[in-house]
């Protein structure tokens, strides 16, 4: 997949919060197409967290482009926006905000139409301790957001948490694998799928479920986590010793082509990268690149929560960002103290305690 919203190549290096975004934002050219094949207006659900603010300005980007007019199909992001930053920086960009408690029905239900949602919202980190809350969010708020919009097409995240840990030998797991979701966390997310699934079915609601593992961009991610860690001198537990890391930007370009994919019951997608990387020679490169010594510490178990990207490959192209560059653009952003969420992904957990 190439960009063709900004035709300007891959820079060398990340120096500010300003070309990251401009980055994590640009179409390619299939969400385009896409757009030009899918009509009307998009609405994104749970727009402020992590990756909702580069995947609605890319949607609006996308839109644009494909209908070639500046004043093109809405482009509408619904979340509490506890950060009102968060909000007028959506705007800035042309797209319309709304703030909601989707658990609230009332506010729910006075959402617009639209023809185009996708749906963000989950809680994950904190799960432990508000088991109650992430069930709320995770199983029961699929099902209201499901029913409200019965009539439009939906693209929701998951997670490839429930699969479960898978062996490695066997390279991820698939999109027919046997799904086996250990904690609250997973078990709710896998609750969301049935949720979605079910409402799919009885309304013929055309919809998608994206697997996700790992997005990674400068400020969180698991390539991050490592990096910081070998940054500050940390030891890193080795027995997660596989992962997938993708690039934010294509994550959220196949999460958008993804539209073209709906269907009833809901068609599946894992996005991640084409490879699985090893833990310890991720930690060992970061040590190379900010010339630190690595403390990886006990040894590889033969499972990890790992996924197979490669029907998402197929259907839209291979990633535009490659591991190794996002190693170096991340190894150069760490080391000169660049902006941080402050969130790290806890790759490494094996228990499902989040």
């Amino acid at each position: 997949m190439s960009a063709v919203a900004d035709e300007k190549t891959i820079p060398e290096r990340i120096e500010s919060v300003e070309q990251l975004e401009e980055l994590l934002s640009r179409p390619t050219d299939y969400v385009v197409e896409t757009f030009r094949r899918v009509q009307g207006d998009i609405i994104i659900l749970g727009v402020a967290g992590k990756m909702g603010p580069t995947l609605a300005r890319m949607a609006k980007r996308a839109v644009v482009a494909a209908d070639a007019s500046p004043r093109s199909r809405r482009v509408i992001g619904v979340a509490r926006f506890s950060n009102p930053s968060h909000e007028s920086e959506l705007q800035q960009h042309g797209i319309e905000t709304i703030r909601a408690d989707l658990l609230d029905q009332k506010q729910l239900d006075k959402l617009p139409d639209a023809p185009n949602v996708v749906y963000m919202p989950a809680m994950k980190f904190g799960s432990t301790g508000q088991e109650a809350l992430t069930w709320a969010m995770n199983s029961y708020l699929p099902g209201m957001c499901a029913q409200r919009y019965a009539k439009s097409r939906i693209v929701a995240f998951s997670t490839g948490n429930v699969y479960g840990l898978s062996p490695v030998i066997l390279g991820g797991s698939s999109e027919t694998a046997a799904l086996d979701p250990k904690g609250d966390y997973a078990m709710s997310c896998l609750g969301r799928e049935r949720m979605l699934e079910h409402f799919s079915r009885v309304n013929k609601t055309p919809t998608a479920l994206i697997r996700l593992n790992y997005a990674t961009e400068m400020r969180y991610g698991v390539l991050v986590d490592v990096a910081q860690k070998v940054w500050e001198g940390a030891e890193i537990d080795a027995a997660m010793g596989c992962l997938n890391a993708i690039w934010q930007g294509d994550a959220n370009a196949m999460t958008l082509a993804s539209f073209d994919q709906v269907a009833s019951p809901p068609f599946v997608l894992n996005v991640a990268g084409p490879e699985l990387l090893s833990l310890r020679r991720v930690a060992e490169e970061f040590g190379r690149l900010m010339n630190k010594a690595v403390k990886v510490v006990g040894n590889e178990a033969p499972d990890a929560l790992i996924s197979n990207g490669q029907l998402g490959h197929r259907l839209f192209g291979y990633p535009t960002v490659t591991a190794q560059q996002m190693m170096q653009w991340i190894a150069a952003w760490v080391s000169s103290g660049g902006a941080s969420l402050g969130k790290p992904t806890h790759f490494e957990t094996r228990d499902g305690k989040f």
